[in-house]
């Protein structure tokens, strides 16, 4: 029996600051050993690759990105994807601003020419950030958050494997203010 595959894909640009949250946490999973059926990639501004790597075939896809909420800067939010809020669901061709909607309705897309699938869950492990203005480096809440988002991660793909309960299609907030 073929095991689920999943794929934790850190999106942003790290020349924007705290955008880099997501590329920063992935380098720091893609260190540690994590089950042979995880694959950990840095992104970045890439989200066209992206779409074309998730036709590879995922179970689940772990979206790591700065996501702004109101919260406090350094606040980790887990959000279960369930597909866009509304509006224009057609992909936006510009590989450096590909929001997760895009980059799945770039899916969906590519998936209908070549019968793919989408992965079967989407969750985002979102930082607040405290900037995005360009510069090189994390703020310090949002730099204090990685180790913590990749411990996040890691309980997640056990529970996802474990076939345990859902995250609640809202979110789940952690640390600093709840959104």
């Amino acid at each position: 029996m073929n095991r689920p595959r999943t794929l934790v894909a850190g999106i942003g640009n790290i020349f924007l600051g705290d955008d880099g949250f997501g590329v920063e946490t992935a380098r720091l999973l893609a260190a540690r050993e994590l089950p042979d059926h995880v694959e950990v990639v840095d992104v970045g501004v890439r989200g066209v690759h992206l779409a074309y790597q998730l036709l590879d075939g995922y179970d689940t896809l772990v979206l790591l990105d700065a996501t702004e909420r109101g919260g406090t800067p350094g606040t980790l939010y887990v959000i279960e994807y369930d597909g866009p809020d509304g509006g224009d669901t057609a992909p936006a061709i510009d590989g450096h601003r590909m929001t997760p909607d895009a980059v799945l309705a770039l899916l969906d897309t590519l998936c209908a020419g070549t019968g793919g699938q989408r992965p079967r869950r989407v969750l985002i492990v979102g930082c607040e950030p405290a900037t995005v203005e360009e510069g090189i480096g994390l703020s310090r809440p949002v730099s204090d958050a990685v180790p913590e988002a990749a411990r996040l991660v890691g309980e997640l793909l056990r529970d996802d494997a474990a076939g345990l309960a859902r995250v609640p299609a809202a979110d789940t907030s952690t640390g600093g203010d709840k959104a």
